[in-house]
């Protein structure tokens, strides 16, 4: 099916099937390379990837791999930066038949050892530039994992541009693919435990790559910004989306608010995405002649505060698509392409979106409830998570993805996000587990008991406190921070501290953190 068609227009003629068995990413990569093989797929490190180029890149990094042992069901940790090496990987793995484990690369300590221990990775791809992250994890599987470096390019200080230089070796074989084939254990962080591996196969990601096609209104010659980290649901859809779309992706190291829109303008961009404050971050710079002579006109994705809407559209320009999802629900399940103020749109047309109490009874039109969301078709929704029957049965009832997270719907069927029911935060785009800010904060031997919420900052972008009963009255927020950073990710790292003498409990000893102030100014603030 054409992957731009109206969704709409597809709902009301009475379609139902979205996705065919026959197909596949693999095989999306090289119909690409046979039917259009001078399209620029991205461009790249100073170079314009072509879908032939591309498809001889992963094909070369699939004969190399498969060389060095890696087969159809096998794990691979891949801890990669953002450039043209990752993408390789990520569809040479396919070709394989192998299993992506992607690791965030701000990961370190204890939440990047549970993840590896947890997806026992038979191989790990990784920038030298994070040997000392991975260190332990190399030394926890020993033997039963092989290492494979990207290192510096030989006294240049710089990267190699080919992770897989070399002579070709033997092409590998071919390998069975289908739409069911595992393709990646995305892990997202859990609520009260670790983070959970969301199994993916095939055909979740081509529909969280159709999805975003509908949501951002990509069209064939549309040019894409891409600083989406891969290692994330939101990168991954990109990737797949520039094959089910002819596409040009803009690859650019890391998200930058000072040089998007140079990069935007250098490379007649159409679409930006965002996430988490990305929208707050650009309308925070100075502004500048530049603000609408960019020439991009849509910016597409989730988390955009509705007191930021009409102010980014006025200054940049730009129209905000809106949307909402989860890795588990093939990353959007509604969305909004109209524009709808605040609203983070109606069900996707693969996808049924309720809200129901907490008996599981659905909701008046206008009353708040828990989000769920059901296939409409097999195969859009996660059918378990990874070694986590716990998990999937706490999560997966009756064929609905009970999400943990409030929202209200209108009359039209548009549904506007209310907040979230479960104990996860978002920021910067990232899940933050407040389980796992916890446990590290409460190993400090002078930490008695903590607790972590999420606050709104400064720029309307959701941000993260940490409440903290001492045991030694001389421990400072800043020494506390200071003990902390090396052993959890930055995105993970509070921003607030205030220190308390008692927290107000449950009969059961939980912490009420309904209770526990949201405000920032009555805390230490680590930016000051």
């Amino acid at each position: 099916m054409d992957a731009v068609m109206d969704a709409e227009r597809v709902a009301a003629s009475g379609t139902t099937h979205f996705f065919s068995a026959g197909d596949n990413v693999p095989m999306l990569l090289a119909d690409c390379a046979r039917r259009t093989p001078s399209h620029v797929y991205c461009k790249a490190e100073g170079i314009d990837v072509t879908y032939a180029d591309l498809a001889a890149r992963v094909s070369h990094a699939a004969a190399l791999l498969h060389a060095q042992g890696v087969r159809h069901g096998l794990h691979v940790g891949v801890m990669l930066a953002h450039h043209l090496d990752h993408i390789v990987t990520f569809f040479a793995l396919m070709r394989l038949g192998a299993v992506l484990v992607p690791l965030n690369t701000a990961l370190r300590g204890s939440g990047l050892a549970h993840i590896v221990a947890h997806a026992h990775p038979d191989f790990l791809v990784v920038d030298a530039a994070f040997a000392l992250q991975v260190a332990e994890v190399i030394a926890l599987r020993g033997a039963a994992m092989t290492t494979i470096w990207r290192k510096p390019a030989h006294g240049t200080g710089q990267m190699e541009t080919a992770l897989y230089a070399g002579r070709a070796p033997t092409p590998a074989p071919d390998v069975p693919q289908s739409d069911t084939t595992l393709r990646q254990i995305l892990y997202t962080s859990g609520t009260t435990g670790p983070a959970k591996g969301v199994v993916m196969p095939d055909r979740m990601i081509r529909a969280a790559a159709l999805g975003s096609t509908w949501v951002g209104n990509i069209t064939p010659g549309s040019v894409l910004h891409f600083w989406d980290p891969i290692y994330h649901v939101f990168g991954t859809e990109v990737l797949v989306l520039a094959l089910m779309v002819p596409v040009t992706l803009v690859l650019v190291p890391r998200f930058s608010a000072s040089r998007l829109w140079d990069e935007a303008r250098e490379n007649r961009v159409s679409h930006i995405h965002f996430v988490g404050g990305v929208l707050q971050l650009l309308l925070k710079q100075p502004p500048s002649p530049g603000d609408r002579t960019h020439g991009v006109k849509i910016a597409w994705g989730g988390g955009c505060p509705v007191e930021i809407w009409r102010a980014f559209e006025d200054r940049f320009g730009v129209r905000i698509h809106e949307g909402y999802g989860m890795t588990e629900t093939s990353s959007f399940s509604t969305i909004n392409p109209e524009g709808k103020l605040g609203s983070i749109g109606r069900a996707v047309a693969y996808f049924d979106v309720e809200l129901v109490d907490d008996q599981g009874r659905k909701t008046p039109i206008g009353e708040p409830g828990e989000l769920r969301v059901r296939g409409r078709e097999p195969g859009v929704l996660v059918p378990r998570y990874y070694n986590n029957p716990e998990a999937t049965a706490a999560a997966l009832k009756d064929g609905w993805l009970y999400t943990g997270d409030l929202a209200r719907q209108d009359a039209g069927g548009y549904f506007f996000f209310l907040g979230r029911k479960k104990d996860s935060l978002r920021r910067r785009g990232e899940n933050v587990s407040a389980w796992e800010v916890e446990r590290v904060f409460n190993e400090h031997p002078d930490v008695e008991e903590c607790a972590l919420v999420g606050v709104k900052n400064e720029f309307a972008d959701e941000d993260l406190k940490l409440f903290v009963k001492r045991r030694d009255p001389a421990l400072t927020e800043a020494q506390l921070i200071a003990w902390a950073q090396p052993k959890m990710a930055a995105f993970q790292l509070p921003r607030f501290v205030k220190f308390v003498d008692a927290f107000q409990k449950t009969p059961t000893e939980r912490i009420q953190k309904q209770f526990l102030s949201r405000s920032i100014d009555d805390c230490w603030d680590k930016e000051k």
